[in-house]
């Protein structure tokens, strides 16, 4: 039998627990075995076997915290970033212009770019990561979700990605134009085969399933009604963009007659196996409702002030219990896959909002790293405590970027720094960036392939 690769996290200046106390405790050993903590003492004593088959990494300048989780994306994405006629749009005029460009992706484009999102995860802080992956043209050839599985295992990072569908286009009063958009049986056939082929609900799985439909403004309600039978019957996460603009307010209400939530009851998308991107324009009910469902939103703060979409009210929300977890968004409206820069970012545009006590730094980072176990279903992740799954990212706080902000270890990666990169970041008990470099990709290789798509995507 294959013995239990050991990790030793020796001296640790300071570890942030995020157990249910909160504690945070410094010169302490963490020791992993397999995929998971087995041990937090100041003192572990090891075989003399045990002696010849660890790694020992020296954290006596280091912070260690769990992994943080991000729970919304759209890889496909990282291929237009900073595109010039992207740049100054709102959401509906920023998708018009894209959806031909992405019409062009092809399995190359996939796979290279879910290796360039995921690499930028994995080095800003993220250990496990959802992707809402939406786009089918009808001239792609190949198994998009295969490909993206096959890349996240490469990498080393925790995948549970989103299978999303259109099926409203242009023709039928959608926002995309037809040519990337599916017919509903054809989704509901490929969620199906993508569950019974990909799916694995243990709970430190490295694959599992979500399924999500785009948005109000491109799927029927046909499907969303299917959707949601179907993932039931599999017992997986259900997912959507939902109150993002009030341009999308607008189309609910013209379409449909209805608000983008009163739209989701209808359909019966509310429940503790729910959770929307952005909720930026929940009145006070809705967030009631929220609350009494268990339903979870996934805060996109970058990509909000990109598009001009608004502020969402993520202080009212925690403080009436809703779950909240962190998303990156897409590449092309953020245009990085920074998780710790967003975690800054959260922080700063809740202060806008409510002023200075709006959000703390702590408060940013648990809903990074326990909001998103809690959307993602992955429970036990989230904290550092003997027993749970090792996930974990460390920090050499012995920097230039961190001088004379050593009062709170914790808080300074959030407030200070310029370089939000890892040291290490473990996932699954295994080392995937090691002295801030990736451990199984060549870096250069993903910037010089991405590079190439990209150039011959836009044209």
């Amino acid at each position: 039998m294959k013995k239990d690769k050991l990790i030793l996290l020796k001296d640790c200046f300071y570890i942030a627990t995020f157990n249910d106390n909160g504690d945070e405790i410094r010169n302490q050993n963490i020791l992993i075995k397999g995929n998971k903590i087995e041990k937090i003492s100041k003192d572990i004593k090891l075989s003399n076997e045990e002696i010849n088959d660890v790694e020992i990494i020296d954290c006596s300048h280091h912070l260690v915290i769990p992994g943080m989780i991000n729970t919304h994306h759209h890889f496909f994405q990282t291929l237009t970033r900073n595109l010039p006629k992207a740049q100054n749009a709102k959401l509906f005029d920023w998708l018009k212009t894209l959806y031909p460009v992405w019409e062009k992706i092809d399995e190359k484009a996939i796979y290279w770019s879910t290796l360039l999102a995921t690499a930028e995860l994995l080095k800003t802080g993220a250990t496990t990561t959802a992707d809402h992956h939406y786009l089918y043209p009808s001239r792609f050839v190949g198994d998009i979700m295969g490909i993206q599985f096959d890349a996240a295992q490469e990498i080393g990072i925790r995948f549970s990605p989103s299978r999303g569908s259109m099926t409203r286009g242009e023709s039928n009063g959608g926002l995309p134009p037809d040519s990337v958009i599916q017919g509903k049986d054809e989704v509901i056939k490929d969620m199906r085969r993508i569950i019974e082929k990909h799916h694995n609900p243990s709970p430190l799985s490295m694959r599992r399933i979500i399924l999500a439909p785009c948005s109000p403004f491109s799927v029927d309600k046909k499907l969303m009604i299917e959707t949601a039978k179907l993932a039931r019957s599999y017992g997986v996460r259900m997912h959507t963009h939902l109150a993002e603009t009030k341009e999308e307010e607008e189309y609910c209400r013209r379409t449909y007659g209805k608000r983008p939530l009163e739209l989701m009851k209808e359909l019966g998308w509310l429940g503790e196996d729910v959770f929307f991107a952005h909720g930026i324009w929940f009145k006070n009910d809705e967030l009631n409702l929220l609350k009494e469902t268990n339903t979870g939103i996934s805060h996109c703060p970058t990509s909000n002030m990109r598009l001009g979409s608004g502020i969402a009210r993520i202080r009212e929300m925690i403080d009436m219990g809703i779950t909240v977890g962190l998303g990156v968004d897409g590449a092309s409206s953020n245009d990085t896959s920074d998780m710790l820069g967003e975690v800054r970012n959260a922080m700063l545009l809740q202060r806008i909002r409510y002023g200075p006590s709006g959000l703390t730094a702590r408060e940013a980072l648990r809903i990074a790293i326990k909001g998103g176990a809690r959307l993602l279903n992955f429970l036990e992740l989230g904290s550092i405590e003997e027993g749970k799954g090792a996930d974990i990212v460390i920090y050499d706080m012995d920097q230039l970027q961190y001088a004379g902000s050593l009062s709170d270890p914790l808080a300074s990666i959030v407030f200070t720094g310029f370089n939000h990169q890892t040291a290490y970041t473990i996932v699954n008990g295994k080392i995937v960036v090691r002295n801030g470099k990736l451990a199984h990709f060549d870096e250069d290789e993903i910037n010089h392939r991405v590079n190439e798509i990209s150039k011959n995507i836009i044209g």
